[in-house]
């Protein structure tokens, strides 16, 4: 998997490929020498062989903030989209490795994630929403079928303006969809793109195992 990857981002001239790592204290190690931009890290490495990715994206929270982390997973499981962005989802992405495929989508995720931005893999916002809408009393269901669209790309990582291309609406009525789904949900601030990602899915994660009966 990491060798095609580096032939996939060989192949682009938007990324320069400085260092490669086979486990997560080379990586670590390779970001002090290297600082690069961004760190494009598979969620499970050695030495153990499960989370690494994401202890990576904590430590190079607190020692190198700026540099963006994109993780790639074979899960859908939300419990690991929720834990990358615990300590904060600004310049964080989590991407199913089938994404690999697309050259486009992992270059423009790794630009995401460098620019400040946050990307979700839209199969593992599908699974939360879907299990969110299966709890009982669902907040969900008080939104429209367009709000409900909207929050999907929300979670996404998706911008206004990205969000209003997807779904071929004006920019003006994505806020109007975006202020009333945060005035239903309770969400807080719809300003700040990377903190209503995550508030997204917190949302949407807070339902998980809780089917009508």
């Amino acid at each position: 998997m990491r060798e095609a990857v580096e032939r996939i981002l060989g192949d682009t001239e938007r990324i320069d490929v400085v260092s490669s790592s086979s486990d997560r204290d080379s990586l670590l190690a390779a970001v002090e020498t290297e600082r690069p931009d961004a760190v494009l890290t598979d969620i499970r490495m050695p030495p153990t062989g499960t989370d690494e990715g994401i202890q990576i994206a904590r430590a190079l929270r607190d020692s190198h903030p700026e540099i963006g982390v994109v993780v790639l997973s074979q899960f859908a499981d939300p419990e690991y989209v929720l834990a990358l962005l615990e300590s904060g989802s600004e310049g964080r992405a989590y991407l199913l490795k089938e994404r690999v495929r697309d050259a486009d989508q992992l270059v423009a995720a790794i630009e995401a994630v460098v620019a400040g931005e946050s990307i979700v893999d839209p199969k593992v916002v599908e699974v939360l929403a879907k299990a969110r809408t299966l709890a009982k009393e669902s907040p969900l269901s008080e939104l429209t079928p367009r709000e409900r669209e909207v929050l999907s790309q929300i979670a996404e990582g998706k911008s206004n303006a990205a969000i209003a291309r997807s779904l071929v609406l004006t920019k003006h009525a994505v806020e109007r969809h975006i202020n009333s789904i945060f005035t239903k949900l309770q969400l807080g601030s719809p300003e700040d793109v990377s903190l209503r990602v995550k508030a997204a899915l917190l949302f949407l994660a807070s339902g998980r195992g809780q089917p009508s009966g």
